[in-house]
């Protein structure tokens, strides 16, 4: 353990309390209080506490409980995208893919809202953290299965190299060789029901015929990638939701007052980060440049579009503090807006007035998000633009609060 000054200090205090008995008690206690204000004036800016009017505790607390409940409603979500996949795999028919198709997208409508919970190092892209293995993109379509031009590529059609399709091998092969290697997760599903966007007009069209044993000798094992993928999405989810359970060690050391500013800094980053270096950087501008629907985040689907709104809802659910599950229950607690209000109306109307303009011009972005980089440039760099202000007013609404984050 490394001791700073004001460690220092409080302990050499101690032992002369030790020594000269409770006679001074007072003078000691003024001394520590001098020495740690005057050290606090030396840290850096990051670092530096300050008093935080409002009630931070609750907020933090507030704010676990509704990454709880929306990990949750994640989970609610993939559970019946998997079963739908084990009906289609009992029955499989055009109807039952569709079925797949439309699960798979409202999967998408609270995973894309818990988007607001990364970027800090937390359960889900902390070290250990499974993300890459849930939303992992851009993907290589022929690192899984067969592609225009080659029908033979991909783990799938590789039965002589991957004879057994199960959890061990996607997760050994997620990445391997190359971030774009995506093998498991919300993209490579999304993969095997549509199958490549190759239309400007409408998303990727898979036949169901392609899990038909009679049409196609690798359908057995496109199957059981479809349905191994499924069990990791549920699995990986359920892990990430019970390190935000009461009493898991993530929680307790996340609500530990001790942390309290370190808390609030990594809710701040988390939706600073999203808004302007992710969201409006990683997955729209790259997009944009490029001009190139293999950088969009739902290629396949052509659900990109709603991706970038959930993605902003949950920095919006993040700021106010509140969810509405799929389901229609709402839950509420104690803001970030209601902190930063404490210090500064002015900066929260600011904030409030960000996410109001961004809500707005994400919008008008019209569908699907392929054709909108080329045909309505326009409307998704205003889009970018006010993402870029969101995430600079956050910073200042941290920065009011003592916290210094880095959001690009």
């Amino acid at each position: 353990m490394v001791l700073n000054k004001e460690k220092i200090s409080f302990v050499l205090i101690i032992i002369n309390l030790n020594k000269e008995g409770m006679k001074n008690l007072l003078k000691s206690v003024f001394f520590c209080t001098i020495l740690v204000l005057l050290n606090a004036c030396k840290k850096k800016e990051e670092d530096k506490i300050v008093p935080i009017q409002g009630n931070s505790s609750q907020a933090i607390k507030d704010y676990s409980a509704m990454v709880y409940i929306s990990y949750d409603d994640a989970i609610s979500k993939a559970k019946l995208l998997q079963q739908s996949i084990e009906t289609f795999g009992t029955n499989p028919n055009s109807s039952n893919f569709e079925l797949c198709k439309q699960a798979w997208l409202a999967a998408r409508i609270p995973y894309g809202q818990t988007e607001a919970y990364r970027l800090y190092g937390g359960p889900i892209d902390g070290e250990d953290g499974p993300e890459g293995y849930i939303n992992g993109w851009p993907l290589d379509e022929s690192f899984i299965d067969y592609v225009e031009g080659n029908t033979e590529s991909g783990i799938i059609n590789l039965p002589k190299l991957y004879p057994t399709i199960n959890d061990s091998l996607l997760l050994t092969l997620n990445e391997k060789d190359s971030e774009t290697n995506i093998a498991t997760g919300f993209h490579a599903i999304e993969f095997l029901l549509w199958g490549q966007d190759l239309y400007a007009n409408s998303a990727g069209k898979r036949p169901y015929t392609d899990y038909v044993m009679a049409s196609n000798s690798s359908a057995n094992r496109r199957l059981q990638y479809l349905k191994v993928c499924s069990s990791l999405l549920v699995t990986q989810l359920t892990e990430v939701r019970d390190a935000w359970k009461v009493g898991a060690a993530w929680y307790s050391n996340f609500n530990n007052p001790v942390n309290k500013n370190i808390s609030l800094r990594m809710i701040f980053d988390g939706i600073g980060k999203l808004s302007k270096g992710e969201l409006a950087g990683e997955r729209m501008n790259v997009a944009l440049e490029n001009e190139d629907q293999e950088d969009e985040h739902s290629c396949f689907s052509d659900n990109t579009h709603i991706d970038i709104r959930m993605n902003f809802l949950g920095i919006k659910n993040v700021y106010l503090n509140t969810y509405i599950s799929t389901n229609g229950i709402k839950t509420q607690g104690y803001s970030l807006s209601e902190l930063v209000k404490a210090k500064s109306i002015e900066t929260d109307k600011e904030i409030l007035l960000a996410l109001e303009n961004c809500e707005k011009y994400i919008n008008d972005i019209p569908a699907p998000f392929d054709q909108a980089i080329i045909n309505e440039k326009e409307k998704v760099v205003k889009a970018i633009k006010e993402l870029q202000k969101l995430s600079d007013a956050i910073a200042g609404g941290a920065s009011k609060l003592g916290l210094q984050i880095s959001a690009d």
